[in-house]
């Protein structure tokens, strides 16, 4: 992950979902990163009062039902991993989308789940109620999934979904290219490829979402 001192939350947030991975039941212990500042992240008592004023969740970035399974899985419930995501979206549509990852990752022919993912600030959302500390919510979360050893091979997919996704909604509404993550979260995704093979699969919609349930993202463009 990549910690910003300024939002208090990561930038992104990359790792591996394998057969191993998995496990379920694990406790929701908040606690503050060791690792990071006390001044570059927020504590427990920085969200008293939010679930009631905003509607909101801590949501993981790295969710904890797909990693739970780790000797270090503790680390997951560090609020470093950890952002205020609007209920009906941590629970709908972002829910359902890590459950695909699991799901993917116990077919036969995969090897491990790729995930990067991470917040998207394009908009106020508001404060959180219960801190002082200098914060931004996000105003939504992107996420690019592939399987196989590089997204080469073309199955992968990308997601930006907004705080304000209904509970109901599909997540297979809002695929985009890789190029419009790059744009809008200011990153530079795969940056280990060659340029050209880079621009190529980043202009287009992968075909790793038709094995999730949706159907082949043919009207996606570069933004």
């Amino acid at each position: 992950m990549n910690n910003n001192g300024s939002t208090k939350f990561a930038n992104w947030v990359a790792y591996k979902i394998t057969k191993q991975t998995p496990a379920s039941g694990r406790p929701r212990n908040w606690t503050t990163d060791p690792d990071v500042p006390s001044g570059e992240t927020l504590s427990p008592a920085d969200y008293k009062g939010a679930s009631e004023a905003l509607k909101i969740n801590r949501g993981h970035q790295a969710n904890l039902a797909s990693l739970g399974g780790v000797s270090d899985w503790q680390a997951l419930n560090y609020l470093s991993n950890i952002t205020p995501q609007k209920a009906d979206l941590n629970q709908g549509a972002w829910a359902r989308l890590e459950d695909q990852e699991r799901s993917l990752s116990k077919a036969a022919d995969v090897d491990a789940v790729y995930v990067a993912t991470g917040p998207l600030y394009e908009r106020n959302i508001g404060s959180l109620p219960g801190t002082t500390k200098t914060h931004t919510i996000p105003s939504g979360y992107w996420k690019i999934i592939f399987t196989g050893p590089t997204p080469t091979g073309g199955l992968y997919a990308a997601f930006i979904m907004e705080q304000s996704t209904p509970r109901t909604a599909s997540f297979c509404e809002f695929q985009v290219t890789v190029a419009e993550i790059d744009r809008r979260a200011g990153l530079k995704m795969w940056v280990g490829l060659p340029p050209d093979v880079q621009n190529e699969l980043k202009a287009k919609g992968g075909r790793l979402s038709q094995k999730i349930g949706c159907r082949e993202p043919v009207e996606l463009s570069a933004r």
